[in-house]
């Protein structure tokens, strides 16, 4: 049967789409060995598996055979979980196609009520929680994104990433506040891995917000630097800023995730069962993050807009 090919610019950009997400995805899971799974689109309340974000954003809820169950935010606890029921040993990850329904954020050009990520995660050794761990993968993200590009006819990208601490960001441009040092070391070097997102920096305050029961924010490098985790930041030049792809890091051990608890005055989580399954070391050491698959689609393509590249709704 011979292929139709669409004239039409519509079926055209969603072809692009299509194209960009599925090389992408491919090159994602071959770079980090990464099988894909199902997702859940809701979980219990009562589990401590949904992820509570800034810990200010209220989850959709309902309720299911007299008991509360929340859409997910993300599932950065969920594949940690997962990966302990699967029995997958060090080096074997898993990756998901996650659709959430944030209802209290606020819409701009990069920021939707829905948001759908490839949610991967990965079991690693615990002396693998460390920051060359942390650098390796966030590399290897970032070549798939380089690839994706190359293949899409997209953005010329770097062809090395820049790493540096959120830190050492603070003292290149310590008059600036956070969104503006993310511009100006995104525009300066075009792709840039931010270590350190969440812990407390010389000024007193975290470069941005983390929940304290997935990523480790809190434990110190060499330099007394806090965090083993980051976010991947490209240069857009469409909307002549930076864009957060992804954020990933190394996950809380019993340790860190006790301290940050603490830190965060969020001790009455050590009841949840995620959280006491962790705090008695049933749960796998693992590395995983979440990749806003519209912002690679809106980057890739080259769109002003995420709404250019979702579900109309």
């Amino acid at each position: 049967m011979e292929t139709v090919i669409s004239t039409s610019a519509l079926m055209q950009k969603e072809a692009l789409l299509s194209h960009i997400k599925s090389v992408f995805e491919q090159e994602l899971s071959s770079r980090l060995n990464l099988q894909k799974v199902n997702a859940p689109l809701f979980v219990s309340k009562d589990s401590g598996l949904n992820d509570d974000l800034n810990g200010i954003e209220r989850p959709v809820s309902f309720m299911l055979e007299g008991k509360e169950f929340q859409i997910v935010h993300s599932l950065a606890k969920w594949k940690r979980w997962y990966l302990g029921e699967l029995q997958a040993i060090s080096g074997e990850g898993i990756v998901t196609d996650m659709k959430a329904i944030r209802a209290d954020e606020v819409k701009t050009a990069i920021h939707s009520h829905l948001v759908d990520q490839w949610d991967w995660e990965k079991v690693i050794d615990k002396d693998q929680r460390t920051i060359a761990t942390l650098v390796h993968h966030g590399e290897a993200v970032y070549a798939a994104l380089k690839e994706t590009a190359d293949r899409s006819n997209g953005p010329v990208l770097p062809e090395d990433l820049h790493v540096l601490h959120a830190e050492d960001l603070l003292q290149l441009y310590p008059d600036l506040s956070a969104k503006e040092r993310e511009h100006e070391i995104a525009k300066a070097k075009g792709a840039v891995l931010l270590l350190g997102i969440g812990g407390k920096l010389s000024s007193g305050s975290a470069h941005d917000l983390r929940a304290p029961d997935y990523d480790d924010w809190s434990t110190k490098d060499a330099q007394g630097r806090p965090g083993i985790n980051a976010d991947l930041l490209v240069w857009d030049d469409i909307r002549k800023d930076a864009l957060e792809i992804s954020s990933m890091g190394v996950r809380v051990d019993e340790k860190a995730l006790q301290h940050q608890l603490e830190l965060t005055n969020q001790t009455r989580r050590m009841q949840l069962p995620f959280h006491k399954s962790l705090l008695q070391g049933e749960m796998p050491y693992t590395i995983g993050g979440g990749i806003g698959q519209s912002r690679v689609a809106m980057f890739v393509a080259q769109k002003a807009d995420i709404k250019e590249v979702q579900a109309k709704y």
